[in-house]
């Protein structure tokens, strides 16, 4: 259905900008002045229908959310929130950010609760973000968990902005030193050989090795690529199935040390979000619901599962992640000590933040070691293709001298 955008003066002679859906200008209209509207200004909207919309549908990404709440917490403070709502449209700089704010704001101001204006943006605000706010429209704290929420996503865009920074460096080491690798092999190993080759003398085992290796590289390479590519790409049609991606993710968490750290982390972002809807008046059982397909790791996912189902049964939270028997010990003891003092939110938050700073520690610690490994294993590999090449030197020289 064609959608308009207009202004229009309201019963108490404000201005009212916003989205309005109807089969044609005139049932617009219609619409406008059934809700005691006075158009001033009725213009069809600027949409992608058609096959770019199913293909591109409108998206608020993490950091525009996280900015956006914590904007929207502000202003509905000391502002009504259909104004919040059509001023954040209006200085909204990405345009699918524009949209689904001014379709929001619409249906705002059909009547619609800010939860259901937010569910009917599709996939635009997470189904996990409208229940935390159709908590705080129940309680009236609403403006109190938009600022939860704020401080939700800003710290997980932080922690997820933090990690690629200090990804940045060892991954352009690494791309740099394989590409001086295949230089190597691919170039300068094959000049070398020519002179070799006249000479008549047996080469080296070692000279012999990096002969043949440069010599698949430049016979076989595209083909060594396009294999790798496809082996790549078919792990990932794999991992599409539920069941194998479920070994696989199970299989992860086992790893000695990167298995740890993925527990760690999805531990502490459970905690951190389950702390945040139960200080905001979701019950734990929902909250267990809501955030599991949150979860990445299908183990733990299923896990989580798993622990609504038991507190669905009456059983308490820690005794399900006891059960569960996929979550640090400390998470664990945090949340029973939660629930002997009534006090859930709090003790998850705490154990949320020992978490993410074990988490932050260990990965920085392994980031610094990554990159002195990183030019280590390239200066062993290098210092083996030029001695391959100084051999026949030095033996050609020792022949000489007998």
């Amino acid at each position: 259905m064609p959608a308009f955008e207009y202004v229009a003066l309201d019963g108490g002679g404000r201005a009212r900008r916003g989205l309005v859906q109807a089969a044609s200008e005139r049932a617009a209209r219609d619409q406008l002045q059934g809700r005691r509207l006075t158009p001033l200004k009725l213009a069809p909207a600027a949409e992608r229908t058609g096959l770019r919309q199913r293909l591109l549908p409108d998206r608020v990404g993490p950091r525009q959310l996280a900015l956006v709440t914590r904007q929207l917490a502000t202003l509905i403070a000391v502002a009504p929130l259909e104004e919040a709502l059509r001023t954040l449209a209006l200085q909204a700089e990405r345009p699918g950010v524009r949209r689904v704010l001014l379709a929001t704001h619409a249906a705002v101001l059909e009547g619609y609760r800010l939860s259901d204006a937010m569910a009917r943006q599709g996939e635009a605000f997470p189904r996990l973000y409208r229940a935390m706010v159709a908590a705080g429209e129940s309680s009236g704290a609403l403006p109190e968990i938009l600022e939860r929420l704020a401080d939700l996503l800003e710290r997980d865009e932080a922690a997820r902005s933090r990690l690629l920074v200090a990804l940045i460096y060892p991954m352009a080491l690494a791309a740099t030193a394989l590409a001086v690798i295949a230089a190597l092999i691919a170039f300068v190993v094959p000049k070398v050989v020519e002179q070799f080759d006249s000479m008549g003398q047996r080469l080296p085992w070692l000279t012999r090795a990096i002969i043949g290796l440069s010599d698949a590289v430049r016979d076989w390479g595209w083909l060594i690529l396009v294999l790798a590519v496809l082996a790549a790409a078919g792990a990932v049609q794999a991992l599409r199935r539920p069941d194998l991606r479920l070994r696989f993710d199970a299989a992860l968490l086992k790893a000695p040390l990167l298995g740890r750290l993925i527990r760690d982390l999805h531990a502490a972002r459970l905690a951190r979000t389950l702390s945040t809807m139960i200080a905001s008046g979701v019950p734990v059982l929902e909250g267990l619901l809501l955030t599991a397909p949150t979860v990445h790791n299908r183990a733990q996912r299923a896990a989580v599962a798993e622990m609504a189902t038991v507190v669905r049964e009456g059983g308490s939270l820690s005794g399900a992640m006891r059960r569960a028997g996929l979550f640090p010990p400390i998470l664990v003891y945090m949340a029973a000590s939660g629930e002997n003092a009534g006090r859930v939110d709090v003790m998850l938050g705490r154990a949320a933040e020992y978490l993410e700073r074990e988490f932050n520690a260990v990965v920085a610690v392994a980031l610094s070691l990554l990159e002195p490994a990183i030019i280590i294993v390239m200066g062993l590999i290098v210092t083996v293709i030029v001695l391959s090449i100084l051999l026949p030197i030095l033996q050609i020289n020792t022949l000489a001298y007998r």
